[in-house]
Formats: C-alpha cells, sequence, structure tokens
C-alpha cells in the first residue's frame, strides 16, 4: 500500500521473505487486500496515532467518572425491584476489579449509601449523569484522533452521543447483575430438586464468567459503533471488538497474578498503592480499546481506498 515502506522492507533480510509471503494471503471482504495491507495499515495508525498518549487520557477520564457512574447505579438500585440486587452489584465489581483493590473503593460505596445524596433529581445524581458521559466523550475524542479518522462530529452531538451511550452502559452493567443473580437463584433450585450438584461442575463460575464476557463485548461494541461518524460502518461482530474482548480477558487474569505475586505498590505506597493499580489497569485497558479500534479504523480506511480506487478506474 505504501510505496516508501515497502522498499525499505524490501531491502531486509528475511523480513523481505515474510512480507511476500503475507503480500499473498488473501482477507475475504477486503475485496483483494491482503493480510500484509492489513497489518501495515494497522501499524501507521498505531505509530501515527499517538496510541499511549490517548490510552492516557483515557485512562484519566475513567478513574475521574467511575465513581460518579456507581452514585448513578447506587441511586438507582431502591427503583430496582430485584432483591439482593446491591449484593450482587458488589460482588460483581469485586470480580472485576484487579486484586487488593475493592477494600479502597468499597469505602466509597459504603460512604454513598451510608450518606443518601437524594433521589432522581437531586443535585448529586445529575452531576454524577454529567461526569459519567464526561468519560464516555473522552473515550469518543481519543477515538477521533485516530490516524485514519477523517470525519468528525461537531461538539453538541458528541455530548449528545455519548450521553446516550452511557446510560446504556449503565442499563447493561444492570442487566449483567440481575442475569447473575437470577442465575444463581436457578442453580439453587437445580440444588434442591437433587438434580445434580451445581457446585461440583461450577456452573456458577462458569455462567457468570460468560455473562461478564457478553458484557464486556457488547460496550466495547457499542464503543466502536457510535465513538465516530464511520462507526455507523462497524458491525457488531467486529474484528476489533473480538480482538478488545479476547486480549482484555487475558489482561484480567494475567494482571491480577502481577499484582498479587510481583506488584509491592501498598508496601511502598501504603493506601495510595490501589489508586496506583486502579490507574496501571485503566491504563492497560485504554491502550487494549485503542487497538481493536485501531483495528476496526485500519479495516474501514483499507475498503475507502479500495472502493475509491476501483471507482477511479471505471472512470
Amino acid at each position: 500500500m505504501t510505496k516508501p515502506i515497502e522498499d525499505k522492507l524490501e531491502k531486509i533480510p528475511i523480513i523481505n521473505v515474510l512480507v511476500r509471503f503475507l503480500k499473498k494471503i488473501k482477507i475475504p471482504g477486503l475485496e483483494g487486500m491482503s493480510l500484509y495491507d492489513v497489518l501495515e495499515m494497522y501499524v501507521i495508525g498505531i505509530v501515527r496515532g499517538a496510541l499511549t498518549t490517548r490510552a492516557g487520557g483515557i485512562a484519566f477520564s475513567f478513574f475521574m467518572a467511575v465513581f460518579p457512574f456507581l452514585l448513578f447505579i447506587l441511586t438507582l438500585i431502591p427503583y430496582i425491584p430485584i432483591e439482593g440486587f446491591q449484593e450482587g452489584l458488589f460482588s460483581f465489581i469485586k470480580e472485576v476489579l484487579p486484586p487488593q483493590t475493592f477494600e479502597a473503593v468499597n469505602v466509597v460505596l459504603e460512604d454513598i449509601i451510608n450518606n443518601q445524596y437524594g433521589g432522581l433529581l437531586s443535585f448529586g445524581f445529575l452531576v454524577s449523569i454529567f461526569l459519567m458521559t464526561n468519560g464516555v466523550n473522552a473515550i469518543f475524542g481519543s477515538f477521533e484522533y485516530s490516524y485514519h479518522v477523517k470525519e468528525f462530529r461537531n461538539v453538541f452531538r458528541a455530548y449528545f452521543i455519548s450521553l446516550g451511550v452511557s446510560l446504556l452502559m449503565s442499563l447493561f452493567l444492570i442487566i449483567a447483575v440481575t442475569l447473575i443473580i437470577l442465575y444463581q437463584v436457578a442453580l439453587s433450585k437445580i440444588d434442591e430438586k437433587g438434580w445434580f450438584n451445581t457446585d461440583d461442575l461450577n456452573l456458577f463460575l462458569l455462567g457468570r464468567s460468560f455473562i461478564f464476557l457478553v458484557m464486556i463485548f457488547t460496550i466495547v461494541s457499542l464503543l466502536f459503533r457510535f465513538g465516530t461518524k464511520q462507526g455507523k460502518n462497524i458491525k457488531f461482530f467486529s474484528a476489533g471488538a473480538i480482538l478488545t474482548t479476547v486480549v482484555s480477558l487475558f489482561t484480567f487474569y494475567l494482571f491480577g497474578i502481577y499484582v498479587v505475586k510481583f506488584a509491592q505498590y501498598n508496601q511502598l505506597y501504603g493506601s495510595i498503592g490501589t489508586l496506583l493499580i486502579l490507574m496501571l489497569f485503566a491504563w492497560l485497558n485504554a491502550i487494549i480499546l485503542l487497538l481493536g479500534f485501531e483495528l476496526n479504523a485500519s479495516l474501514y480506511s483499507l475498503k475507502r481506498q479500495n472502493k475509491t480506487f476501483r471507482t477511479a478506474k471505471k472512470l
């Protein structure tokens, strides 16, 4: 695709053989484009798109928005007619967060619960909506800084879409926690009937993991779909969403091992070490999110270039 890059790679032994091999692998749906074209476009987007800087911005915005988001959810709990929803939500948050960090978050959650800040029209609740919308808007803003994004929204439309997406994300979290509670009740009924012992098969763990997987994939697809103007051309089951979800799951697992066995933040910094762990966790996941977005943006850019080239040839 880029002649100067190809000429440089052609002069490097072994690499030039690999490039020729990748050019022979054609990607379905890209009208003859090769795997090399996709990888080249993907790497260009990562290198020229200031990926780590954008990830840092997302991590900061996410950290600022996470507690307002939880305030929003906790304010809604009295209006959710499901017994044990609060306990289920806390359990879900504990499983999602890195090890040794839930206690710090739990202190804030208990404070919100013990000091009710009003109902659905209270100042605190409305501010929580504003702040969590800012977090989503920051993610969308980082998407638009991509090397491959050429179309942009105006400020008001972008913020309105961010508001809608943040409310949808809240709804998905409520649905996920509700499904976990109902699933747990169903397993208890099975145990009471004596059909088989669900604990022996780890059915609760498997079911909860599946619901978590579906929620992550749905939220990621939602962000990619509404993150930019060109997102309307991205399918729900996109390559970027699959990449982000799979890599995120590995990150959750490996990061947990790292915190427990290797990280010494709490010993070095005391209680502030928990915040450092959370920031590092958010930064890593922001990078993964951007990597998935860049993959979708690269594929879309290739399709657009190929379509333009074919139209020019016909003329």
